[in-house]
């Protein structure tokens, strides 16, 4: 079963977020939107170019009234020693959330069982609390943020214009299709 339009499950954490332990719930993720990126562990290789990515991009989706959340299972102590040892981790200013037990991970569905490390997941989370985009890579394939901001703001589009998608590519200000009998095979 995909987990698309359903309800982000209930889970309870601690993060890392601009020099302080802070609480964090599946409560926080409702009322705006929201990007959960899952990524395998703190202090490896292509975890940081990611999160680094996002950090660079992190005003692009604060514009857009997004927060963004980083989750692993390392915990939020963990989070921090990274935050305060990297160059590319000290540019962080969006949740580091610790899950230690996986609860959050498995909720989502990219725990790696054998190994207690998450698969690259993506979501994008509207203000109900409902996923609308759920991505999941091998860990050896890096995310690219700027793609990330174009889904969100299709998202976000789509979310506020009823009837309207958006084609492949599709960005802001690009024309949108409304789906109907007579535009059936003349694409």
């Amino acid at each position: 079963m995909s987990l698309i339009n359903t309800e982000v499950k209930p889970f309870k954490a601690t993060a890392y977020h601009n020099g302080k332990f802070v609480p964090v719930s599946n409560e926080d993720l409702k009322g705006k939107w929201s990007v959960v990126v899952f990524y395998p562990a703190d202090f490896t290789f292509v975890c940081p170019t990611e999160l680094e990515d996002l950090a660079d991009n992190y005003a692009e989706f604060q514009k857009l009234g997004v927060e963004v959340y980083g989750v692993s299972t390392d915990t939020h102590f963990s989070h921090k020693a990274w935050h305060d040892t990297s160059e590319a981790i000290k540019k962080v200013n969006y949740p580091l959330v610790g899950d230690p037990t996986g609860t959050i991970t498995r909720n989502f569905e990219v725990m790696i069982e054998e190994e207690g490390l998450a698969l690259r997941g993506t979501f994008v989370i509207n203000p109900e609390g409902q996923i609308k985009l759920c991505e999941i890579h091998d860990n050896g394939i890096g995310r690219d943020a700027k793609e990330l901001l174009r889904k969100v703001k299709a998202a976000q589009y789509v979310a506020s214009h009823p009837g309207e998608v958006c084609p492949a590519k599709w960005t802001e200000g690009q024309q949108t299709l409304k789906p109907s009998l007579d535009l059936v095979g003349k694409i």
